[in-house]
């Protein structure tokens, strides 16, 4: 009996093995991943994990099973999984927008014993976020013990489901925005004549830094903002043309479409 399996081998899964695998905590060889694709059950492999492309195989050969497809193929993986599950088998479903409630429905009459996470893309490369909750069949330890192996590919809380839909789109979808201001920070540097690759890495490490400065100080973000902002000075002018232009509304719009968005799905 494997210690994890994974149903889906895509980016996100990966991310989560590979984490998983490099911080020690379970052994490539207690591993399986299940995928219909050739091509993701190949790079799966690479990991060390063992792969099929029959889901049942996973649900009866893991301990805590990871449902890592795409939103809309989970209901018919649940129906292909659900009389392969035992009592005290684990799942732990990363679909954004599917409720607990939703998944536990999918299930019948199984008691799943679930947990929902909601992880971003810069798990990929071991700074993901992560938030978590849990059904009633899932008891403290086994919580906290998932938070560990996420924990591996990033940061990690637990969040009451009521506040998935906001998770989704300060977190979830936010990276998307973030590569946008990177984007328009460098084509703005490159019209300044700065090489594009150059551009890039200017924006990318001031956007990493500044992110790393708010979670090791702990100080406000306006006040890391003020810290830089001298008196008649080059940051306070450009400050004043992103507050002409409206740039903490519109952040504020997209999050809140963002949610709306998840909420309706």
């Amino acid at each position: 009996m494997k210690k994890l399996g994974f149903i889906g081998c895509g980016n996100m899964a990966g991310a989560i093995i590979r984490g998983i695998i490099a911080s020690g905590i379970v052994e490539p060889q207690q591993i399986i991943g299940a995928d219909l694709s050739e091509e993701a059950r190949k790079r799966a492999a690479e990991t060390g994990i063992a792969v099929t492309a029959d889901n049942a195989e996973v649900v009866r050969n893991a301990q805590t099973v990871f449902l890592t497809v795409k939103p809309q193929f989970l209901e018919s993986v649940i129906s292909g999984i659900r009389d392969a599950a035992a009592p005290d088998q684990l799942f732990v479903s990363i679909a954004a927008g599917k409720t607990v409630a939703w998944i536990e429905e999918k299930f019948g009459d199984y008691p799943v014993r679930l947990i929902r996470l909601m992880p971003n893309t810069p798990a990929l490369v071991g700074e993901g976020m992560t938030a978590a909750c849990k059904n009633a069949g899932v008891t403290q330890e086994e919580m906290d013990a998932v938070c560990r192996l996420c924990s591996a590919f990033g940061k990690v809380e637990q969040v009451g489901e009521n506040l998935f839909d906001t998770v989704t789109a300060v977190s979830g979808s936010s990276p998307a925005y973030v590569f946008m201001f990177i984007e328009a920070m460098a084509d703005a540097a490159v019209q300044g004549g700065m090489p594009r690759a150059m551009a890039y890495t200017f924006a990318a490490q001031a956007v990493l830094g500044s992110a790393k400065m708010l979670l090791e100080t702990g100080k406000h973000p306006g006040e890391l903002k003020d810290m830089v902002t001298s008196p008649a000075g080059t940051t306070i002018e450009a400050v004043r043309v992103l507050e002409e232009k409206g740039f903490r509304s519109a952040v504020f719009e997209c999050v809140k479409a963002c949610a709306e968005k998840s909420a309706s799905l």
